[in-house]
């Protein structure tokens, strides 16, 4: 590939290319935030079928996740405050600069913020940040990592799982390498994100912090499922509760069941019957509809309603041949579609005026 070779070039004409590429690049990143902001406002994102302005970047241009993340907060932060779209294009801020700033910009500090950012590196942006808007301290901890002798195996392994979620050895290293200090009174402080990893093939490794309340919880769902999986071990326990709650979870949402019971029925046109919301997420598979003019299929598969294809305002039927599965995103935008974007936002601003008159329940 000759066109990408240059060896044959000389060093200072080598490096006033860098420098052309460079500025090209730059220009052309704060054009593409321009660009991408009007479309996330626009929602173009909706009628291509995607869910969100990040789905429709990763599954539609092939952008990684961290790229299309950055790119959209920059995006959104440039429409907020044009003077970010310039400072990239003249090289002043990058784009990780950005990411960290929008958080915190606000009409009264832009300026100066972007001003005191400029040709900052991202561990001078943090320490700026971290000057203007100081944060809590982290909690001291030690994380401890048993030695393979320590941890338990056969019988001995599965006795200690049954019983607790942290075996005693590991324990014993705890007490070995330290205590860990405990936060401050009052200081508030995050823990680690959650974060599921591909470690072989059909092999994930996930790693969470638990409040009080759900590790009580998981604990109590250990026990009760000592008979199912009597070693106690996690991956098993969490395995056996996910199933549940997914049974439980498409019962609540879409009335499924292996045993249902009599259609009846219902004076309410709005009412959608149980062995209709069965059918419709059978046949729709548990995701949304719809279809963008390419052929794109929306692939959403949370935040699912059910639309009528004909409005139940205009005389519409919960019946299957009349209702689909949407995603939320896709709902709304067929209501506009349907009804004007003016109608549903005065709409949604009504329901939240009552949501926020409406009293509230002290159970």
């Amino acid at each position: 590939m000759k066109r990408f070779t240059r060896s044959h070039l000389s060093d200072p004409v080598l490096v006033q290319l860098f420098r052309s590429q460079l500025s090209i690049d730059r220009g052309n990143t704060a054009e593409l935030l321009a660009s991408m902001a009007e479309i996330d406002a626009r929602k173009l994102y909706l009628p291509a079928g995607y869910p969100s302005m990040f789905a429709w970047c990763v599954g539609e241009w092939h952008m990684s996740e961290d790229m299309a993340y950055k790119r959209i907060r920059a995006a959104r932060a440039g429409q907020r405050f044009p003077a970010i779209l310039l400072a990239i294009e003249e090289g002043r801020l990058h784009l990780t600069a950005v990411v960290f700033l929008a958080p915190h910009l606000t009409r009264e500090n832009a300026g100066e913020l972007i001003a005191a950012a400029t040709h900052r590196t991202k561990a001078e942006v943090e320490r700026l940040l971290a000057e203007r808007f100081p944060q809590p301290d982290l909690a001291t901890f030690i994380h401890p990592i048993a030695p393979a002798s320590l941890i338990p195996t056969g019988p001995e392994r599965v006795r200690e799982t049954s019983e607790q979620l942290v075996p005693e050895p590991v324990q014993a290293v705890l007490q070995t390498v330290g205590v860990a200090e405990s936060p401050a009174p009052g200081r508030v402080t995050e823990p680690p994100p959650a974060r599921i990893t591909p470690l072989a093939p059909q092999r994930f490794g996930m790693q969470v912090t638990l409040d009080a309340e759900t590790h009580g919880l998981l604990r109590d769902v250990q026990a009760l499922l000592g008979h199912t999986v009597p070693s106690g071990d996690l991956a098993a326990v969490l395995r056996e509760s996910l199933r549940l709650a997914k049974q439980a979870l498409q019962k609540r949402r879409f009335a499924a069941t292996s045993k249902p019971r009599p259609n009846r029925r219902t004076k309410s046109v709005r009412h959608i019957p149980a062995h209709v919301r069965r059918e419709v997420w059978k046949r729709d598979q548990g995701r949304c509809t719809f279809v963008s003019d390419s052929g794109h299929r929306c692939e959403a598969r949370t935040r699912l309603e059910f639309d009528h294809a004909l409005p139940a305002a205009r005389g519409g039927e919960a019946t299957a041949v009349n209702l689909r599965l949407r995603c939320r995103a896709h709902n709304q935008y067929e209501a506009e579609r349907a009804f004007g974007e003016s109608f549903m936002l005065g709409k949604r601003e009504r329901a939240r005026g009552r949501a926020k008159t409406a009293p509230r329940s002290s159970g």
